[in-house]
């Protein structure tokens, strides 16, 4: 394989974990953390299986058929691509109202500065990265190193909690205590909604395509949930070892009392410098993700879709700035998309089995029964969630 393609898969593949470790990540992890404490990797366990078979699937129709997922679905059936773009593109808004917010108090956090402006700072950011002329490589290449440092930041952190790691890697795998909304929540902010399409729609701008590169592809989906996974159960046990210390976290910024209690003064700044690593390639991934559905409807939308993704910036930061810092959004979304996921998943599904839309490509039976299995797990959860 070439250079060239191998950074594409890497990019792809990090553009998708960033896009998913965003302020929301970091604060459902905490809260459902103190929730269920040790047994909370049991429901992260269970998130990395149902992602890697949602990214298997839509990855490799995506790949294969050459084509974007709602012009799939228009193909399927006329109109549902719209339905489909507007789920999508609804979604990825309201998580980019929240990125800003998150990305203007990591500033804040960081520098003391007001976090209106810090979000300002951070939307011209964003922007700046669509502003060159190798956009898509630029993307590539702030989503790795992000996400590197995101890496480094949480194992920091993890290192000095001292969690109690035999305990919580045990009841990873035998839990004591199970909740369907935190596992539902999880799965919607790791893959659902527009997250699910970014890695495999920025392949597709790559020109990565065909049967031909199907375990490439493969690979790249697995490294990007890898990643993702990295950080949720670093920044579980972080918050383990905060609590059984009895030190309290904080209701209203659950993750920032994690830095502090575990690095002290310092913390803070860690904590800032993390909300705004994680909350800026959001942005970037929410904005490039949710375009990419709008630009194949019209020829317009396709030459202008980078001057669209700066517009798509703007605007949240507009909503932002004039509403506030959205309470329960964060929270709120994810559980959204968790709704979202399993009619995009069943939508590809459905598409990977005429041959119409993917020629000669025979889908791997078991990962249509896995990705079925998914789509019902997945509205069972939801129907038990809002129930309760």
């Amino acid at each position: 394989m070439s250079s060239k393609s191998s950074k594409a898969l890497l990019g792809a593949a990090f553009l998708m974990a960033t896009s998913a470790v965003g302020p929301g990540f970091l604060t459902q992890t905490t809260v459902f953390t103190e929730q269920l404490m040790t047994s909370f990797g049991f429901i992260i366990l269970l998130s990395i299986i149902i992602d890697l078979c949602v990214q298997y699937n839509i990855w490799q129709v995506i790949t294969v058929s050459g084509k974007r997922a709602q012009d799939l679905a228009n193909e399927l059936f006329p109109g549902l691509g719209y339905f489909l773009a507007l789920l999508i593109v609804v979604g990825g808004l309201a998580f980019n109202i929240g990125n800003v917010a998150g990305a203007g108090l990591g500033i804040e956090a960081m520098t003391g500065v007001p976090v209106q402006t810090g979000a300002v700072v951070s939307a011209g950011v964003a922007i700046t990265v669509f502003l060159f002329k190798e956009a898509g490589k630029v993307m590539d290449t702030f989503a790795k190193i992000l996400g590197f440092l995101m890496i480094l930041l949480i194992l920091y952190i993890a290192f000095t909690s001292h969690p109690p790691l035999g305990e919580a890697i045990t009841h990873t795998f035998f839990p004591q205590k199970f909740d369907p909304i935190a596992t539902l929540t999880l799965v919607g902010g790791t893959v659902g909604g527009y997250i699910s399409f970014a890695g495999a729609h920025r392949l597709l701008d790559s020109g990565v395509r065909g049967e031909s590169s199907l375990s490439q592809v493969n690979k790249s989906a697995s490294t990007g949930i890898l990643v993702t996974a990295i950080i949720r159960y670093l920044l579980f046990l972080a918050t383990l070892g905060i609590l059984l210390a009895s030190a309290k976290i904080n209701p209203g910024n659950p993750a920032a009392s994690v830095f502090e209690n575990a690095a002290g003064g310092f913390g803070k700044q860690l904590f800032g410098l993390m909300i705004w690593a994680a909350a800026i390639t959001s942005v970037v991934g929410a904005a490039y993700t949710s375009i990419s559905f709008l630009r194949s409807f019209h020829p317009f939308l396709d030459k202008y879709h980078t001057y669209l993704t700066i517009v798509f910036i703007l605007i949240s930061t507009v909503v932002f700035l004039l509403v506030g810092r959205p309470v329960r959004i964060l929270i709120f979304v994810g559980t959204l998309n968790g709704f979202v996921l399993p009619i995009a998943l069943a939508i590809i599904l459905i598409a990977s089995r005429k041959s119409r839309l993917v020629g000669s490509y025979k889908h791997p039976l078991a990962l249509q029964v896995a990705g079925w299995v998914v789509v019902g797990v997945l509205i069972g959860m939801g129907v038990l969630g809002l129930n309760g």
